[in-house]
């Protein structure tokens, strides 16, 4: 069942949304060559610790991987599409890209984003990974209106990324997100015609979020039972936003 929220819900998203944005911001300020991935952890942690708030992935417990995930941050360097795990013995190098994924909950309610950072100079072609990817999520984002359909965001997504010659990773998808981290729909990043197709309406809120590999689309899942790489070990990019459907149009709850 897809959950309609009221304003007075949407205000509660919003602040939630705002928490993350400031914690990504911040960590993308720290992001360069020598800093680990522990170390944005760390800085993440206390923020939300601070603000009064909940970490929505710290303690998540998915039961294919047999255990709970151990921190407020998935840190994905490089090959590595999702859920990678903060570590002191993750040092980032020139050339790397990482993306960040967070969540938390306030006052009852979610907020979840995540940018993808170059670590000082990087290919003009990872450049392109990730200037594509960001703009999949945009063209997304503009499809997110009233009388819509769930395939015009998914299909916006995939057209601009195959188009630009990159592949859309499958396993893993976006949600729709509110009291709950993950609610319905499921929001493929392409038009998956098994599933249904439901027609958007004011009050929905949608994690909208691509992940795009610059080769192979197909990943695998490391022996930590969380980090999903691509199995090609070619780079892969991953961008998300919280967006509310509004008769006014798109709301974007995770930036200001």
């Amino acid at each position: 069942m897809i959950i309609r929220k009221s304003p007075a819900e949407l205000e509660k998203m919003r602040r939630a949304g705002m928490l993350v944005h400031q914690i990504l911001d911040t960590v993308r300020g720290m992001i360069r060559e020598g800093v680990t991935t522990f170390d944005l952890e760390v800085v993440a942690d206390k923020m939300i610790r601070d603000a009064g708030a909940k970490p929505a992935f710290k303690g998540y417990y998915v039961p294919a991987a047999g255990t709970k995930f151990p921190s407020v941050l998935c840190t994905s360097v490089n090959c590595e599409v999702v859920h990678g795990m903060p570590s002191a013995k993750r040092v980032l190098r020139s050339g790397d890209i990482i993306s960040v994924d967070t969540g938390v909950q306030l006052d009852g309610y979610f907020g979840d984003s995540a940018i993808t950072v170059p670590v000082g100079e990087v290919s003009e072609e990872v450049k392109r990974l990730l200037r594509v990817t960001e703009e999949s999520l945009e063209l997304a984002i503009q499809q997110a209106r009233p009388g819509n359909r769930l395939f015009d965001i998914c299909g916006a997504v995939e057209r601009h990324v195959t188009s630009n010659g990159f592949s859309i990773v499958r396993e893993f998808v976006g949600h729709g997100i509110g009291a709950s981290l993950h609610e319905e729909p499921q929001v493929p990043n392409y038009v998956d015609r098994r599933n249904e197709n439901p027609r958007l309406k004011e009050g929905m809120v949608l994690a909208i979020e691509p992940m795009v590999a610059a080769g192979r689309p197909e990943t695998k899942v490391l022996e930590d039972r969380w980090t999903a790489v691509t199995k090609d070990a070619s780079y892969a990019a991953h961008f998300e936003h919280c967006v509310a459907i509004t008769s006014n149009g798109p709301l974007v709850l995770t930036r200001p």
